[in-house]
C-alpha cells in the first residue's frame, strides 16, 4: 500500500489529466447530449488500464462493462458506477465554467465530478495503479458504468435481468454520493426506494373571475388539498390503506448501529437551513434510513405572479414523491396510492413517473465486515456503517435480481454539491478514494484466498 501510494504521488498530474478528461465530455442523459460519446470515451479509458471492455446496448443509453478475470482468484468483484450527469443549469450560477474542470481552494469544480465521474475514476485509476504495482488482482473484477443513472436507470433492472450469467459475482460495490459530514468515511448497507407521482385535477375549461363566478365553479386546488388531508396524520403517518403492510422492522442490529452514528442537532440544523431542528439521534436516523416519506414536491395552480389577479384557476398539479424502505414495493403502493384517490378524489388523474425499489445488506454478512475494515485502514480513521441512505440508487438489481450483497462507500466530500451549481470533489478525496478501492481489493483478496 505505501508503494501505491508513493505511485499516486508521482502520477498526481497525469491522473487530474486523465480525470479532467474525461469531466470535459459532456454526457447528460436527460438530453441525450453526449452520451455515445462519452461512453466510447470510457470503453477505450478502461481498455488502456486493461480492462476486457464492451458496449452492451439497452434502449436508452449503452452499458460500459468491463472485466478482469482469472480462474485462479475465488472472489468477484462488481464494480457500479454512471457515467452519466445531471444538466447543469441554472448556468448563471456557477463560479466556474461548468465543463471546463477547474481546481480551486483544493476543489475540482466540474458538472459530474462528485456524482459520478469522479469516483467511478477513482476506480479504474486504483485498478491501474495496483496493476502496476502489484501485478495481477488478487480477486476478479467486474465493472458496470451505466449512462442513466441520473435518468432513474430505467432500464438497468432488465439489463441485469438479461445477464445474470455475465455478472456473477460475490459483492457489488459502489463509490456515490458524500461521506458523512463529520467527514468520516461512509459504508451504507442500502437504500430507500422511491416512488414518484402526478396528480391533475380540473375544474372548469378556463380560469374564471373569482367574484363573478365565486361559488359557482368548483376550485381544483381545493380538491387537492382536501386529498392532501387523507393522506396523512398532523403527526406524519400516512393514511393511505396499507402502506406500513410490508414494511420490514429493523432488526436489533441495525437499532444498535444508528444508536452510535455521529449526530450533532446544532450543526445538522445549521446544514439544512432549519434552526428549529429538534431530533434525537435515533428519531433523526430512523426517519432518514429505516422509515418511508410521503413528500409533496410541487404544488402549481392558478395565478403565481407580482400582485394580484382574481381568479379560480381551472386546473391543479400536484407532485408528490415517496420514499420507501425493505419489503415496500413501488408498484404495490402505487396501486394503494391510486385506489386511495378514487375513493376520496374519483376525478383526480394519477400519472406515475418512475419508480426505484428499496435495498439492504444485512449489517452481519462477513464480506461489510472485510470491506469496513478495508475502509478503516485507507482512511485511517473507523467508518459509519449505516444500515440504509436516504436517498435512492439502483441498489436493488443487485441484491434482488442478483441476488448479492452490496455496499456502498462514497468517496466525495459531504459538500459536493451534486445536482447543484458548482458541484465539487476535493483533490484529496479523489485520490483518497483511489487508495480505499486499493485497500478492499487487497483485503477481500486476504480473506477470500484461493
Amino acid at each position: 500500500m505505501q508503494q501505491i501510494e508513493k505511485l499516486l504521488e508521482s502520477k498526481k498530474e497525469e491522473y487530474l489529466d486523465l480525470l479532467f478528461t474525461f469531466l470535459k465530455q459532456k454526457s447528460i442523459s436527460a438530453q441525450n447530449v453526449g452520451m455515445q460519446a462519452c461512453s466510447i470515451m470510457l470503453k477505450e479509458m478502461m481498455e488502456e488500464v486493461g480492462i476486457d471492455t464492451t458496449l452492451i446496448d439497452t434502449e436508452g443509453h449503452p452499458v460500459v462493462y468491463g472485466e478482469i478475470m482469472n480462474e485462479s482468484n475465488n472472489f468477484t468483484l462488481l464494480l457500479y458506477g454512471h457515467y452519466d450527469v445531471q444538466p447543469a443549469d441554472p448556468l448563471e450560477e456557477w463560479n466556474t465554467p461548468p465543463f471546463e474542470p477547474t481546481i480551486v481552494d483544493g476543489k475540482i469544480y466540474c458538472r459530474g465530478v462528485g456524482d459520478n465521474k469522479g469516483q467511478l475514476m477513482a476506480q479504474l485509476l486504483a485498478i491501474k495503479s495496483y496493476q502496476e504495482v502489484m501485478g495481477d488482482l488478487p480477486i476478479n473484477v467486474k465493472f458496470v458504468f451505466e449512462g442513466e443513472e441520473e435518468s432513474g436507470s430505467p432500464n438497468i433492472a432488465k439489463f441485469v435481468e438479461d445477464n445474470r450469467d455475465l455478472l456473477k459475482a460475490d459483492l457489488v460495490y459502489t463509490s456515490d454520493g458524500p461521506m458523512h459530514d463529520s467527514g468520516a468515511p461512509f459504508v451504507l448497507l442500502g437504500v430507500r426506494g422511491m416512488l414518484y407521482v402526478e396528480l391533475t385535477a380540473k375544474g372548469g375549461d378556463w380560469d374564471s373571475h373569482s367574484g363573478n363566478k365565486g361559488n359557482i365553479v368548483p376550485n381544483p386546488a381545493w380538491e387537492l388539498v382536501e386529498l392532501l388531508n387523507t393522506m396523512r396524520a398532523k403527526d406524519g403517518t400516512i393514511l393511505i390503506d396499507g402502506f406500513y403492510d410490508d414494511l420490514r422492522e429493523p432488526t436489533k442490529k441495525e437499532l444498535e448501529l444508528i444508536s452510535t452514528l455521529p449526530f450533532d442537532a446544532d450543526q445538522l440544523g445549521e446544514q439544512i437551513g432549519y434552526k428549529d431542528f429538534d431530533m434525537t439521534r435515533e428519531e433523526y436516523y430512523r426517519k432518514l434510513t429505516l422509515e418511508p416519506t410521503l413528500n409533496i414536491a410541487g404544488f402549481h395552480s392558478g395565478y403565481g405572479g407580482e400582485g394580484s389577479k382574481t381568479i379560480i384557476p381551472s386546473t391543479a398539479m400536484l407532485k408528490i414523491d415517496m420514499r420507501l424502505v425493505v419489503d415496500q414495493d413501488p408498484d404495490d403502493i402505487l396501486d394503494k396510492f391510486i385506489k386511495h384517490v378514487k375513493k376520496h378524489a374519483p376525478d383526480v388523474e394519477v400519472i406515475s413517473h418512475g419508480s426505484m425499489k428499496p435495498s439492504r445488506t444485512p449489517s452481519d454478512s462477513k464480506v461489510v465486515s472485510v470491506v469496513k475494515h478495508a475502509v478503516e485502514n485507507a482512511y485511517k480513521k473507523k467508518p459509519i456503517l449505516q444500515p440504509s441512505l436516504g436517498g435512492s440508487l439502483p441498489d436493488y438489481v443487485w441484491t434482488q435480481i442478483l441476488g448479492v450483497p452490496s455496499v456502498v462507500v462514497p468517496y466525495a466530500n459531504f459538500d459536493e454539491a451534486n445536482h447543484s451549481p458548482n458541484e465539487n470533489m476535493g483533490v484529496d478525496n479523489f485520490f483518497d478514494g483511489i487508495m480505499c478501492t486499493c485497500h478492499v481489493i487487497r483485503e477481500l483478496g486476504e480473506v477470500y484466498k484461493s
